[in-house]
């Protein structure tokens, strides 16, 4: 069952709505009302609306109870792009410029949780994992141990012969 709520012309750019729809999307809807109500953006206070909105649809035209909030989430949120209000302000020497305000579409789409989908999903491994995991089976069967080699004393540094540095050096003639 997948439930669908619109909300068209919003007067916020669509760049600073997907901020909030990226935080939201995937989520249960107890816990996107939750991101909501604690997301500081202009752009919260419509999309809760909007969600609100998606779960009393599914609520009135699937018959769905009071609980199915738990049984919902967001499959799908798109933002879209609206038309742009253009409006001149004038500049130095007689010019305007353009402003473009922008506006929003959104689109978000409610699906409920599959029950099956919250088992555990089987891990997929990969070639390379398969043949690493039977080059190690092979290599502990067939190969023997390496002797380790004992490590080393590090070296004892060589001191250097002190050089006469500085004033004494300056002064040092062969002359006299």
């Amino acid at each position: 069952m997948r439930v669908s709520a619109k909300l068209n012309y919003l007067r916020i750019a669509p760049r600073k709505v997907r901020l909030v729809a990226d935080l939201i999307r995937g989520k249960s809807v107890d816990e996107a009302r939750s991101i909501l109500n604690f997301t500081v953006k202009k752009s919260t206070i419509p999309m809760l609306k909007l969600l609100n909105q998606a779960v009393s649809n599914a609520k009135n035209n699937f018959s769905q109870e009071e609980q199915s909030d738990h049984n919902l989430y967001i499959s799908e949120i798109r933002v879209d792009e609206g038309p742009k209000l253009k409006r001149w302000r004038p500049r130095a020497r007689g010019q305007a410029y353009e402003i473009q305000k922008k506006t929003s579409h959104i689109t978000i789409v409610l699906d409920q949780i599959d029950k099956d989908a919250l088992k555990k999903p089987v891990k997929k491994t990969s070639k390379k994992e398969e043949e690493t995991k039977e080059e190690k089976t092979v290599s502990k069967d067939t190969v023997k141990t390496k002797k380790e080699k004992p490590k080393l004393k590090p070296e004892a540094k060589k001191v250097k012969p002190k050089t006469e540095t500085g004033v004494k050096k300056i002064f040092k003639r062969k002359a006299f």
